[in-house]
């Protein structure tokens, strides 16, 4: 795999990002490159120093056009710190396009699914291309979902602006080698590869990280109730904590009705 080169280190030189192509200059932050095995060879991201605000995300969204720089929301008021305290694992990260999304979501179903009868039910069907549901563009929902989450505390503590290079917004949490799904999947570049297949299918954007919760936006949700349970099938798979601990039943045709409509998406993994 070709490794796109690193725009990091001219924020050492130029630390407004003003070479990046930014008309506004980025806020003071630090260049990470903290991971469980000591320092890496090259900065993972950036990271701001000051809690972010509504209005951050779009200013800097020039950068994934001129850098390749891909921004994310993370929250360092978690108990875990900042990311320098995640312990990243960058060198166990393989590529997310090394693995084909249905084998992997197919491998977690037929380890986690109670019922033996329940056969692995395939991918679910992409939203027809031509509906309505198609007018919101991915970036720009993902900015106010953003915005979304700034403005409202209980969901992210003390979340701070970051920049991470990424080909897509999927490979994000395996470009930082992010270790929140630790208890399900040493490999995130696997679930990465999940992420892209939604990115395709369903317009998801990573928004913002935790040191163990994912939170996503989704541009064309489920909105029929077989649509959304197959869209929960993927989910149980992907991360069964959602279902086994964030629905009182425990039941996928429960947690399948969350889904319509809905344009965030959240996955935590105990």
């Amino acid at each position: 795999m070709a490794t796109l080169p690193n725009p990091l280190p001219k924020l050492a030189a130029d630390p407004s990002g003003r070479a990046l192509g930014l008309e506004l200059p980025l806020p003071p932050g630090r260049l990470i490159d903290a991971t469980d095995d000591g320092p890496w060879h090259e900065p993972l991201l950036w990271c701001a120093d000051e809690p972010a605000a509504p209005g951050a995300w779009t200013a800097v969204q020039p950068a994934r056009r001129t850098a390749g720089l891909l921004p994310v929301l993370l929250d360092v008021g978690g108990g875990q710190g900042g990311p320098e305290e995640w312990e990243l694992m960058p060198g166990e990260t393989s590529y997310p396009g090394d693995h084909d999304a249905e084998e992997v979501l197919a491998e977690f179903w037929d380890e986690y699914a109670t019922d033996e009868d329940d056969d692995w039910p395939g991918l679910a069907i992409a939203p027809d291309t031509e509906s309505e549901a198609l007018a919101t563009d991915p970036d720009t929902l993902a900015a106010e979902i953003a915005d979304a989450l700034l403005d409202a505390p209980a969901h992210l503590k003390d979340p701070r602006l970051a920049l991470v290079p990424a080909r897509r917004s999927a490979d994000i949490p395996a470009a930082i080698g992010w270790g929140g799904p630790m208890n399900h999947e040493n490999d995130v570049a696997r679930l990465c590869a999940v992420l892209r297949s939604w990115e395709d299918r369903f317009g998801i954007r990573v928004v913002a990280l935790t040191f163990d919760q994912l939170i996503v936006s989704v541009a064309t949700p489920p909105t029929t109730e077989a649509d959304a349970e197959a869209v929960a099938a993927e989910h149980f798979a992907f991360c069964p904590d959602n279902i086994h601990q964030g629905t009182a039943d425990g039941s996928l045709r429960t947690y399948a009705h969350t889904l319509l409509g809905e344009h965030t998406w959240t996955f935590w993994w105990d």
